[in-house]
């Protein structure tokens, strides 16, 4: 059996809506991760705590309790920092697919 060029359009042309709908997914979940994530009440209000332990540490005179704030302080700067990372990972991958799909879709009307 042979695939005439009609069937290999309809393959080409199902695989550039995959494509499309795949990488509309993953900007969506990108932008999703940096607007929710990112900006989550979770991490304001552990930095808010972190922040009267430090004080709380500084009044008593208490130097490790200071020390382990500010690590956790530090470790809670990187997680932020490593969601934001993921999002903009998520956001150019899905542009990517998108740009993709795009471009087989426009190569499949060429020809």
């Amino acid at each position: 059996m042979t695939m005439t060029i009609f069937e290999i359009a309809r393959v080409l042309s199902a695989m550039a809506s995959g494509l499309f709908l795949i990488g509309l997914i993953t900007f969506a979940t990108g932008v999703a991760v940096l607007v929710i994530r990112s900006i989550g009440h979770d991490t304001h209000a552990i930095s808010k705590q972190i922040g009267q332990i430090i004080q709380k540490g500084i009044a008593d005179d208490v130097s490790g309790l200071v020390g382990n704030a500010s690590a956790l302080m530090s470790a809670t700067t990187d997680l932020i920092q490593t969601t934001k990372g993921i999002g903009v990972f998520l956001i150019l991958s899905g542009s990517v697919f998108m740009l993709l799909g795009i471009s087989l879709t426009l190569y499949i009307g060429l020809n």
